[in-house]
């Protein structure tokens, strides 16, 4: 079996726990317009590069111990990695026989089926809610919330621990009721651990010129570290959950 691979990142501190190896899948059904990764969203696209099973695990097998000593792992992200759930499964599996820890990155705008065939194999699920309001959310990534919503409800169930990452992009993500509703979500979830709220940037739009993509978001500015600091407190306080 042979996945889409559009990059490997060998050495991050950002997705997930520890030093990981992140595999960036190719394929997005979303189109986020802030998203800095746009040249993943063809599933098609001759960048990418197809990997074998064995391919990915002799690359996280040399890895092994940066993930010891840091209680890092491998972490699955994208474009929309659960498009390739069947190779991920593949994977994951032989990650459980070498003790390696694994997570996906996921907005969950997937069917239920195929987040089933991973999450039997997954130590962590990273949740990327784009918007709580059904209509932004369209508006942010061309689709509704309600199968994401539906998915995180999933993971739940299944108690697979979850850290929620969510962007402020100023004037359209950061409205305090919005963020009230994320956090009373999230404070319902027994399996949600933490939040991570993440300042807009970008520092992608130059891949959108590359690429002939309009930029919409342009002339928005990324928000403040004080604004950043009282919407954690907010979220913080309303989902009695650790935030970032």
């Amino acid at each position: 079996m042979k996945g889409r691979v559009h990059s490997i990142d060998t050495f991050s501190t950002l997705d997930g726990p520890g030093i990981r190896t992140v595999i960036f899948m190719q394929g997005c059904a979303l189109h986020c317009k802030y998203c800095h990764n746009p040249d993943t969203w063809d599933c098609e696209s001759k960048i990418a590069r197809e990997y074998t099973v064995n391919e990915i695990m002799q690359l996280l097998q040399r890895s092994q111990p940066y993930f010891i000593g840091s209680g890092g792992g491998v972490t699955f992200s994208g474009g929309e990695p659960l498009l390739q759930a069947e190779f991920i499964r593949e994977v994951f599996t032989f990650c459980r026989e070498e003790k390696i820890n694994t997570a996906i990155d996921s907005s969950l705008y997937i069917s239920s089926e195929k987040l089933r065939l991973v999450l039997p194999y997954t130590d962590l699920v990273l949740a990327d809610i784009k918007h709580m309001e059904n209509t932004l959310s369209r508006f942010i990534t061309g689709a509704g919330n309600s199968a994401n919503l539906r998915n995180l409800e999933l993971i739940n169930r299944e108690g697979i621990p979850v850290w929620i990452r969510y962007v402020i992009v100023p004037g359209i993500t950061d409205q305090p009721e919005h963020l009230q509703a994320m956090a009373t979500l999230a404070g319902s979830l027994s399996s949600v651990n933490r939040i991570d709220l993440l300042p807009y940037h970008a520092l992608g739009a130059h891949k959108w010129e590359l690429l002939g993509l309009d930029y919409e978001l342009a002339d928005i500015d990324p928000p403040s570290p004080e604004q950043m600091k009282s919407l954690r407190q907010l979220v913080a306080a309303a989902s009695h959950k650790p935030v970032y």
